[in-house]
């Protein structure tokens, strides 16, 4: 199993990005029919507690790399691909702080589906001179 201590010895946010790459696929069932069972795991007290514990840990940053923060929604990643026995076995590691840490949304995704260029799209527009002024062409 993974782990976050030795990810944390993972010096840069691509070189841990890569620890963690699952590598699905878009579209692929994560729980199927009974998607019910993630849903119920995410919105328990217990996930609420250890959530936010893991923010706190990694000061709310991408991979816990202290000048990546995450100003958006923070989601907890589960280091490990948790599996539907395991949430209905209530698995002691899936809140083990050992085995979570704090992605972005872009982060999450790409972890999961492989896509390496969704981590370095660029937020904000490429402005020009005169891109704005309705008069200037």
């Amino acid at each position: 199993m993974k782990t976050y201590s030795e990810l944390i010895k993972i010096p840069t946010f691509d070189d841990r990005f890569r620890y963690l790459k699952i590598g699905g696929k878009v579209g692929e069932d994560t729980f199927g029919s009974n998607r019910y069972l993630n849903q119920s795991f995410y919105s328990s007290r217990d996930w609420k507690i250890i959530r936010d514990y893991i923010i706190a840990r990694d000061e709310g940053c991408d991979l816990a790399i202290l000048d990546r923060p995450i100003f958006d929604k923070i989601y907890i990643h589960h280091i490990n691909p948790v599996l539907e026995e395991d949430i209905i076995k209530h698995s002691d590691w899936l809140f083990d702080p050992e085995f979570l840490i704090c992605v972005s949304f872009e982060t999450h995704n790409a972890i999961h589906y492989g896509d390496e260029s969704i981590l370095y799209k660029t937020k904000f527009a490429i402005r020009t001179p005169n891109d704005t002024s309705p008069w200037r062409g």
